[in-house]
């Protein structure tokens, strides 16, 4: 089989959120060989800002999963772990999110890869940048798109 290269974020806001990521993080081992992680860090929340702040992580892997299987195994860890939507970038205990998956462009109703907002998104881009600094998009640096990143306040968190 192949070995696909993803990079995935992570997110939680409600209940312990360095336990709620690392769970995932055990929970995505099942399939996911992952090669690198970036901090944790404390970010400022987009859109609905009255909830706690974000811990965030991004995380560079390898899976022989398709970008659509990708996407039922994510969601069905979201869903093991009890995540409830309740209203559009709302509080969560955890989110994974598939950010970019080989150099694969796919728009679907269900999803979207490179994910659509991440270039303007701190709590993406800067750990991203972390783990992964030489990396391009859409023809742009990753040290360039940080550099002119405006947006939520992010903080690294010391271990």
């Amino acid at each position: 089989m192949t070995m696909h290269r993803i990079y995935l974020g992570l997110g939680s806001n409600i209940g312990e959120s360095r336990n709620n990521i690392e769970t995932a993080l055990m929970l995505l081992e099942k399939k996911i060989n992952i090669i690198k992680k970036s901090s944790f860090y404390e970010t400022e929340p987009v859109g609905f800002k009255d909830q706690p702040w974000f811990l965030n992580i991004v995380l560079e892997g390898q899976t022989e999963l398709n970008p659509f299987e990708l996407l039922e195994f994510t969601q069905s860890i979201e869903k093991d772990m009890k995540r409830i939507k309740t209203i559009i970038n709302g509080p969560r205990n955890i989110d994974v999110d598939i950010l970019i998956y080989d150099n694969l462009k796919i728009e679907t109703e269900n999803l979207n890869i490179p994910h659509p907002r991440m270039q303007e998104r701190n709590f993406v881009m800067v750990p991203l940048f972390e783990i992964a600094p030489k990396m391009v998009i859409d023809n742009k640096s990753i040290k360039e798109i940080v550099e002119n990143l405006k947006g939520e306040e992010i903080r690294k968190v010391n271990k």
